[in-house]
């Protein structure tokens, strides 16, 4: 459905490209810090054609990268505090388990940020009975984690951004952008001009910056989201109160597998592969349904060992975008020669837990502000040969 009809204006304060998860809370920053913000969103929403859409996605403190890990408990705060405002609940804690053989970097960077000892495969099944460790194979339990309700989230952030007095454009592709003190964006619907230009549009980000001379490594994939039937109701011990799981380090699952409990669809267990093929965001849904899908082999073989209580082949697929960047760390920076235009991109399918403080960051970029977490990771210039391009 579109937004509300809101007065025609051509003038703001900043202008936010792209209303997902990352640009409506860049934007909700924005409109809280009573900045008159311009949101513009290609696409009627609500809509499926991006990586902010469906019902669930997890949220944890466990993070092998220590920068993501000191976002957290931020991150938290700022969506305890937009269930406050919209009355909602967004957030519903199951814990998550992270599984994968002794030794392993990650698991171990990521049980040092919970200060907790690791789980042998006797304990975790006494624990959860659903879950069956390889031998030799440990795990780490995040208690806090459990799962966001995504499209709910959506909806809650660009609701409060609404109230604050932010205006919301849906059903308007961008056409042109022309950086200069005042940037200009010519849509399908209008002409806007603001002092500063925040660009947070998922899949479609490479070719928005490419007009102003930057090729950044954006790689969007197209993701199979599967859900999984139990074999028996009830018995797998996979219901709606099972954690959340991550692996990390299985040979056989090299980008990692992750899992949510039964949410979206009663009885069916959502376990999807940390990968996917390259895609074309305009051709996304235009890709057969008879293309190869390695992934799911992945998923089976590693559902048959580690939850046998499901069936080996998902009753439900989905697909979604991740946008990846080569490091799968993110990109919030200033553009390098205009500094007005700020880019959040390459959220490489972990991102959404994060948008409370990613919103916020971008926020503090565009008004100047010193950022309020350290951002050496999410520098452009990570990345060799970018700066070369820019005219």
């Amino acid at each position: 459905m579109s937004a509300p009809s809101q007065p025609q204006k051509s003038t703001y304060d900043v202008i936010v490209i792209g209303a997902g998860i990352q640009g409506s809370f860049t934007a909700y920053h924005l409109a809280q810090r009573h900045k008159d913000t311009l949101l513009l969103e290609q696409f009627l929403l609500p809509h499926s054609r991006g990586s902010s859409h469906g019902q669930s996605r997890i949220i944890r403190s466990a993070y092998p990268q220590e920068y993501y890990s000191r976002m957290m408990p931020d991150c938290f705060r700022l969506w305890q505090q937009l269930e406050a405002e919209t009355g909602t609940t967004l957030y519903r804690q199951t814990g998550l388990v992270v599984l994968g053989p002794p030794g392993e970097p990650e698991l171990e960077a990521c049980r040092r940020s919970l200060g907790i000892e690791f789980l042998d495969a006797a304990a975790l099944a006494q624990r959860f009975p659903g879950f069956r460790l390889q031998a030799g194979q440990v795990a780490v339990l995040d208690s806090t984690a459990g799962v966001l309700f995504a499209d709910r989230a959506l909806r809650a952030v660009q609701e409060v951004f609404r109230r604050h007095g932010g205006t919301l454009r849906d059903g308007e592709k961008v056409l042109r952008i022309e950086p200069g003190a005042t940037v200009t964006v010519t849509t399908t619907a209008g002409v806007y001009k603001a002092p500063r230009l925040i660009i947070t549009a998922g899949a479609w980000t490479g070719a928005f910056v490419e007009q102003l001379g930057l090729r950044l490594p954006l790689q969007p994939l197209r993701i199979d989201v599967c859900y999984w039937r139990e074999k028996q109701p009830g018995s797998a011990g996979l219901g709606s109160v099972s954690p959340c799981f991550l692996t990390l380090g299985l040979s056989q699952a090299p980008h990692g597998i992750y899992g949510l409990p039964s949410i979206e669809y009663p009885g069916l267990m959502k376990v999807c592969y940390h990968h996917g093929s390259p895609t074309d965001p305009e051709k996304r849904d235009q890709d057969p349904s008879s293309a190869p899908r390695p992934d799911i082999a992945v998923l089976s073989s590693f559902i048959s060992s580690y939850l046998p209580g499901l069936e080996t082949q998902p009753a439900v697929m989905e697909t979604c975008l991740y946008t990846n960047t080569p490091d799968e760390d993110f990109i919030l920076d200033r553009h390098p020669k205009f500094s007005n235009i700020v880019i959040g991109a390459g959220f490489s399918g972990h991102g959404f837990k994060l948008a409370p403080v990613v919103g916020k960051l971008l926020c503090e970029l565009s008004l100047g502000e010193e950022p309020s977490h350290n951002m050496a990771h999410f520098a452009i210039t990570r990345f060799p040969g970018v700066l070369g391009a820019a005219q």
